[in-house]
């Protein structure tokens, strides 16, 4: 019937038509979804994880204090429950230190791991040769916060004689004065509910006193041997070790040891003379004969 319009069917011609513009409209609902995503995406963020306070750098950190004195009179409990003083933990050794806390979400997991790591590659054993304390900074961890991490990272570890080493919690007055002695800066973070701290190990002689830092969550394992026969005051290392000691100094801004050209020159010219000296005693000797 002429004059008839088809509102109900498209015409063969006109249904790839209408199927383009479909997918076309398609195409741009999914483009804005994305965009709207995408924007909304900084203020999730911005939201999740707030910003650092802008005085960070002053609130947390280590102000080096060589030579120091550690509290002796600092008391804590071990995993086990004993009752423990920094005075009496070394037992005529040097202490390996570090502070964290049980319940920390991120760096502290680290810490550890990286101490059992390199641990693990030293023929200097915890117990026998050193020793080595995890100190929780939380005054409202326990007993059994710090019986729990020692299992987690003997399990995870056991070539690093995790069992010897000491994990402490103590209450709030041992904490501050230990982490003061040794110029650790730390603070509770009320917005995250975290405590703001930075990572490294210290190395103590068996006198109490700060001999060496190691900063960060990586450490050499022949640096870390270096500073605890250096924190030993003799009783450990052979003579190969202290001839390295000599040539070699202490960075206190990196924590790590290098070569001291002039101590090497020393050395080498104290070397020289002894020969030297030798040798014209052999000649003269030689000569009477």
């Amino acid at each position: 019937m002429k004059g008839r319009l088809h509102l109900g069917r498209s015409t063969p011609a006109a249904r790839p038509r209408g199927r383009v513009m479909g997918r076309d409209r398609a195409l741009g609902a999914l483009l804005q979804a994305v965009m709207l995503l995408a924007a909304s995406l900084p203020a999730a963020w911005a939201t999740r994880a707030p910003a650092p306070p802008a005085d960070l750098a002053q609130r947390v950190g280590f102000d080096q204090r060589l030579g120091a004195q550690v509290p002796a009179d600092a008391r804590f409990e071990d995993a086990a429950g004993h009752p423990v003083e920094l005075r009496t933990l070394a037992g005529g050794k040097p202490l390996l230190l570090a502070l964290g806390y049980y319940r920390c979400p991120n760096l502290c997991g680290v810490v550890l791991n990286a101490m059992a790591h390199t641990l693990a590659r030293l023929d200097l054993k915890p117990g026998r040769d050193f020793e080595v304390a995890f100190v929780s900074i939380d005054p409202g961890e326990t007993v059994a916060d710090a019986r729990h991490a020692q299992a987690m990272l003997a399990r995870m570890h056991p070539d690093a004689q995790v069992p010897r080493w000491h994990f402490l919690a103590g209450d709030q007055a041992s904490i501050t004065a230990l982490a003061r002695a040794i110029g650790f800066r730390y603070f509770y973070d009320q917005r995250l509910h975290q405590y703001a701290h930075a990572a490294g190990l210290v190395a103590i002689t068996p006198g109490g006193k700060v001999a060496q830092y190691f900063f960060g969550v990586s450490w050499p394992p022949s640096s870390l041997r270096l500073a605890l026969v250096g924190a030993s005051q003799g009783r450990l290392g052979s003579l190969a070790d202290r001839l390295v000691l000599l040539c070699c100094g202490y960075d206190p801004t990196t924590g790590r040891y290098s070569l001291a050209i002039g101590r090497v020159m020393q050395v080498l010219g104290v070397a020289f003379v002894l020969a030297l000296a030798f040798w014209l005693l052999w000649l003269r000797r030689r000569a009477r004969a």
